[in-house]
């Protein structure tokens, strides 16, 4: 307990005062964030803004966590930092093309899905060889469920699944970084109490990272996290709850993130078959503010859903 505080504490104060001086490296190297074709006309604005902004989070904690843990490092711990730090070096180079040409377009949609594929399928493979199973648990009724080959393109899908989630949900000026610490807390708590330590240790170190990082993004954000780090923290999400034997519960606990993603699919679905809109506009956050919602009561609407979603996660996982 007391080395994961520690943990948080040391990231939270390191990213606070590393961020203002990164802020005015970007803004002198005009690295600016480039907004989504799909934004709405009112978001144009922040085309301003710097972005990469998930740099930080995602290598100051694998730094401290690396640190603190020197003692107690296994393969198990450097697999959990290999996903968050491939991840986050995946969207990195997405930012950087997308910055660097002008335009939205950085990696290709099919590019990206393949390296998301790779990456899930090397850690697939450690994760096997240091005690993984191929199991899932049911909820609530805590039935067990072998799904032996299956559970391979599972994880695969997961990955790419959170990782892209977490993308589309970061839209808004501190929307994708609340909702992610919310996520991120019924994990610390069962990574506590099922003893594993790297794991709690990292899980908080991050969470110090995101809430540096939320004292520059809250609105007006001074800073964009980008795919550097929208892309990890999804990846994260999804390496903590198969760690955790949450890959069901982990839908509950990270509702937000599936809520954005599974409206856009239908609208896209709805849309191609009938060329009609189900929601006023996806990623559903726009919606609230097409219907006159303030950028910050928005904001402010979805951390209470993450809250909702992360309280009765943690709740049912106690059952």
């Amino acid at each position: 307990m007391t080395l994961g505080l520690v943990a948080l504490i040391i990231t939270f104060i390191l990213g606070f005062l590393i961020y203002p001086r990164f802020i005015t490296y970007l803004k002198n190297s005009t690295i600016e964030q480039k907004v989504s074709e799909y934004a709405l006309d009112e978001f144009k604005e922040k085309e301003s803004t710097p972005t990469f902004g998930g740099a930080i989070f995602v290598v100051v904690p694998i730094m401290v966590t690396f640190i603190l843990s020197i003692g107690s490092l296994d393969l198990k711990l450097f697999l959990i930092m290999f996903g968050y730090l491939a991840y986050g070096i995946l969207g990195f180079v997405d930012d950087y093309r997308i910055v660097k040409e002008g335009k939205n377009d950085g990696l290709s949609a099919k590019t990206k899905l393949v390296v998301q594929f790779l990456i899930a399928a090397v850690f697939y493979v450690f994760y096997m060889q240091t005690g993984g199973t191929q199991s899932i648990i049911i909820p609530i009724i805590n039935y067990k469920i072998n799904l032996g080959w299956f559970y391979f393109p599972f994880i695969v899908f997961m990955f790419a699944a959170y990782s892209n989630a977490v993308n589309l949900t970061d839209g808004m000026d501190g929307l994708a970084t609340g909702t992610s610490i919310l996520a991120f807390i019924p994990l610390v708590l069962f990574a506590y109490a099922k003893n594993q330590s790297g794991l709690f240790v990292f899980l908080l170190s991050v969470i110090g990272g995101l809430l540096s990082f939320l004292a520059y993004n809250y609105h007006p954000a001074k800073i964009f996290m980008g795919d550097v780090g929208s892309l990890a923290l999804g990846a994260l999400f999804a390496i903590a709850s198969v760690y955790l034997d949450m890959e069901v519960l982990s839908i509950i606990i990270g509702g937000v993130f599936v809520y954005e993603t599974v409206t856009v699919v239908i609208q896209q679905i709805v849309f191609r078959l009938t060329r009609k809109r189900v929601f006023k506009y996806t990623p559903i956050h726009y919606s609230f503010t097409l219907s006159g919602w303030k950028e910050t009561s928005v904001v402010h609407f979805f951390w209470f859903l993450g809250l909702v979603c992360a309280l009765l996660g943690y709740w049912i996982g106690l059952i």
